[in-house]
C-alpha cells in the first residue's frame, strides 16, 4: 500500500507540473521554481512532513521537497546558530544534491559538446 500512495502523490505532483505547462503555457523553469517555493511554504505550516509520513518517496523525491529542505534545515540550524545558522541549514541538508547536480552537469559537458 505504501508504494501505491507513493506512485499517486508523486504522480499527482507531476501531473500539477504537466497542467501548469499545457494549460497557463509556464516554462520548467517557472514551475521548478514554484514547486520550490511550494515546498518550503508547506513545510513552513507543518503540512509537508505529514505528506512525506504518509507517501514517503512519492513526496521525498520531486522538487517540492527541495524546497521543504531548505527552509527544515534553516530553521533547525537557526535554533542553534541563531542568524548565520540560517545560511548553514540551507546548505546542510541540500549539499549532496546541489554537489551532485555540479559534479555531473560538469562530466556530462566534458562527454558532449555544450552550446553556448
Amino acid at each position: 500500500m505504501d508504494y501505491l500512495w507513493a506512485f499517486l502523490v508523486g504522480g499527482a505532483i507531476c501531473v500539477v507540473g504537466q497542467l501548469l505547462i499545457d494549460i497557463f503555457k509556464l516554462t520548467p523553469a517557472h514551475i521548478t521554481t514554484s514547486f520550490v517555493v511550494l515546498g518550503a511554504l508547506l513545510d513552513a505550516f507543518g503540512i509537508y512532513d505529514n505528506l512525506i509520513k504518509f507517501a514517503g518517496a512519492g513526496a521525498t523525491v520531486p522538487i517540492t521537497s527541495f524546497g521543504h529542505n531548505l527552509l527544515h534545515g534553516a530553521m533547525a540550524s537557526a535554533e542553534d546558530h541563531g542568524f548565520i545558522g540560517i545560511a548553514m541549514g540551507i546548505f546542510e541538508l541540500t549539499s549532496a544534491g546541489i554537489s551532485s547536480a555540479i559534479l555531473f552537469g560538469f562530466l556530462v559537458a566534458l562527454i558532449f559538446k555544450p552550446k553556448g
